[in-house]
């Protein structure tokens, strides 16, 4: 079979790509170049794409004796996943810009290219499984990335590869040291890889510019503060809120609601977080079955956290594909524009996604 590897220039991809050549495939290795102007050095572990991830990514492919080439994906990039981030973020949303990228760049754009030129299949270093067409939670926990690759629909599965996803990260980094490979000890890459330097107000507030607006108390209506644009804030931020005076019984306060057309930010406390149900649009059933009814399940609202036994039911939110999803329990912090990845409530079955969407609204819990 004939495999196209894509390489960050990081650990996990470089063992990715030489599992698949163990496995017997003609395997082709390629670098996404994301950026319009790449740094030639990376920000120890913030950030992605620089040069010097390239150069990476080359090294380990000649270890592992196969093709390589860099691929010019920069502009479908900042198209596609920055400004739809940035503008994501001006409507009061809270977005991942990772989903955007896998479900638009790694397997939209780079996968049809590579069925263009008569590849089987992409090979990526993601930490999650394919089980029978299935996806599924990665064995390590802890790095598990099937969130992010919820986006993703049958057909896009039907031609992916997840080759680490059944071993932990040490185990990783161990094999790549005995493969050779100089990538083994590189740090992962954190935060958001097109924002290096981590200052995701700053990077937004250069492209949206100032656009005040009023933080007022949740219970009270009171201006407590002005701000520069909604942007700077997200539901359940805690901290930079701009707002001098504890409140009157000294709990501390949270965002609870950003109205990005009055550019008014409500604050209040923790409790006013609690969701009891939400509506998601964008829906992906990641087996290509829409339900005929309601599903239990568990749904996941943060690549890391946020999870909440629920029932999932089959709606249409303006004539199209939508889907309700009621909690058992109530779960703070939910923001539109996250997703909501639901896996299988079978306990025995757990670690099975059966589908995506993104939020659009959400119900406060009574209690």
């Amino acid at each position: 079979m004939r495999v196209l590897a894509a390489m960050s220039g990081g650990v996990d991809s470089a063992v990715a790509a030489a599992r698949a050549v163990e496995s017997g495939h003609d395997v082709v290795g390629v670098h996404l170049a994301l950026s319009t102007a790449p740094g030639a050095l990376r920000t120890g572990s913030r950030g992605c794409c620089s040069r010097e991830d390239a150069d990476d990514a080359r090294r380990a492919a000649d270890v592992l004796g196969i093709p390589f080439y860099v691929w010019d994906f920069a502009d479908r990039f900042k198209e596609d996943v920055i400004d739809e981030f940035v503008a994501s973020y001006a409507a009061g949303e809270t977005p991942n810009p990772c989903l955007s990228c896998n479900e638009k760049i790694k397997f939209s754009a780079l996968a049809e290219r590579a069925q263009a030129l008569g590849f089987d299949a992409l090979a990526t270093g993601h930490y999650a499984r394919l089980v029978n067409g299935e996806l599924r939670r990665a064995v390590d926990e802890d790095k598990d990335q099937s969130y992010v690759l919820a986006v993703l629909d049958h057909e896009q599965l039907s031609r992916a590869m997840f080759p680490i996803g059944d071993t932990p990260k040490p185990q990783i980094r161990e094999e790549a040291e005995r493969r050779g490979l100089a990538v083994a000890n590189k740090p992962d890459s954190h935060d958001i890889c097109f924002i290096p330097s981590g200052d995701t107000r700053a990077f937004l507030g250069a492209r949206i510019g100032v656009r005040p607006g009023a933080v007022v108390d949740s219970s009270t209506g009171e201006k407590l503060a002005d701000h520069e644009g909604v942007h700077g804030f997200t539901i359940g931020q805690r901290k930079g809120l701009g707002v001098e005076a504890p409140a009157s019984d000294g709990a501390p306060r949270y965002v609870t609601g950003i109205d990005p057309a009055s550019g008014t930010v409500t604050v209040g406390p923790a409790t006013d977080l609690d969701v009891s149900s939400m509506t998601a649009t964008k829906v992906i059933w990641t087996s290509g079955v829409t339900p005929d009814g309601p599903v239990e399940c568990t749904v996941q609202v943060r690549a890391h956290g946020g999870l909440a036994p629920a029932v999932a039911t089959p709606v249409e939110v303006d004539g199209r594909p939508a889907m309700r999803i009621d909690l058992r329990h109530p779960l703070r912090g939910v923001a539109r524009g996250q997703a909501a990845v639901l896996y299988s409530a079978d306990e025995t079955n757990g670690d099975l996604v059966l589908g995506c969407g993104r939020i659009a609204g959400t119900v406060e819990s009574a209690g």
